[in-house]
């Protein structure tokens, strides 16, 4: 088969790889229906965390059941999956209590920008749909794989609630679904901090109702003029920077909560200034299994259509496109077809 592989920072290509199999009783092996780029593969690509060896690419992924382990029951050859990215028996105490991204036997996905990919723990990864979906919905169901999961944790763990004020630090695909996210949950205010008007256009298709466009020390100073000096019920961190952790711990208000989802880099906070805001904060990777069922459902209704984040589409031999345009920002996120 063929898939992404990175070598050095800025150097990913499109290589011939084996063909995955089945290792574990637990395994299952997909055609790849659709995957793309993700917003963290753009720290390796910028040099930003360690890449070693030449290792293939890619976390998010729909697709048709080829093959499955003796232990796999449930799901069957051709049938259509979605998965997470952290993979999960569904079953271990962690798992049991929603918490699936740190299910004891967890593996993190990292082959996926290819046309077949290995499964692991694919019987509690994996959820089917009643039937093929239509091409319009694909999308959609890719993004609930990860960026829609991941945004809709960093909504709940904010504890966004109905007719509440809340803020999004980020508009990449995560910090957009994030908005869907907050407007699902009843958000009566919806504030997307982002400078780039393609992103701000679908931050308010999505249900934000402001748009900031300051950063740093000025953004702060923006949401507090927006919410009478106090600050927001809920902020969603959507981007794993310094700058982008103290923004928002700095938007909410007293007695606010931070849901933060951006994989940190170089994030540090002071005690004394987290002491004294009593914000509070709660992030990590998403559980994204816990929220398959439903969001597919609501992909599937036409309720919601993250979807839309994919605003490239490549054949996947032109990988290395997707992430050169995605890191020029000339694409929120570039969705691959084999």
């Amino acid at each position: 088969m063929r898939g992404a592989v990175i070598h050095a920072p800025g150097d990913v290509r499109f290589e011939t790889l084996e063909d995955p199999k089945i290792l574990r009783p637990t395994d299952a092996i997909i055609r790849t229906v659709v995957t793309c780029v993700c917003g963290s593969d753009l720290w390796p690509y910028r040099g930003l965390e360690p890449i070693g060896e030449p290792h293939p690419m890619g976390h998010e992924y729909v697709g048709i059941v080829e093959e499955t382990g003796s232990e796999v029951t449930s799901v069957r050859p051709g049938q259509f999956v979605v998965g997470s990215f952290a993979t999960s028996d569904n079953t271990c105490a962690n798992c049991r209590n929603g918490w699936q991204s740190s299910c004891v036997h967890r593996e993190f996905m990292s082959t996926c920008q290819a046309e077949y990919v290995r499964i692991p723990n694919a019987q509690g990864t994996l959820v089917a749909t009643d039937e093929h979906p239509s091409e319009e919905h694909v999308p959609g169901l890719l993004a609930v794989s990860d960026v829609m999961g991941t945004g809709w944790y960093a909504a709940l763990a904010a504890e966004v609630r109905p007719g509440s004020t809340v803020v999004v630090v980020g508009d990449g695909a995560v910090g957009l679904c994030g908005v869907i996210a907050a407007k699902e949950m009843g958000a009566e205010r919806i504030i997307a901090m982002s400078r780039h008007e393609s992103r701000q256009k679908l931050a308010l298709e999505f249900g934000a109702t402001d748009i900031v466009v300051e950063r740093g020390d000025e953004g702060v100073a923006r949401v507090r003029d927006l919410t009478g000096g106090i600050g927001a019920d809920s902020v969603l961190e959507c981007v794993g920077t310094a700058e982008s952790m103290r923004q928002a711990v700095s938007s909410a208000r007293p007695g606010g909560n931070v849901g933060f989802v951006g994989v940190p880099h170089e994030v540090a906070l002071d005690g004394q200034e987290l002491f004294f805001s009593q914000v509070g904060l709660r992030g990590g990777p998403a559980p994204v299994r816990r929220y398959l069922p439903e969001l597919i459902e609501r992909v599937l209704s036409g309720r919601i259509d993250p979807g839309k984040v994919f605003d490239l589409t490549l054949p996947l031999e032109e990988v290395a496109e997707g992430y050169r345009a995605m890191d020029e920002r000339r694409a929120i996120k570039a969705l691959l077809k084999p």
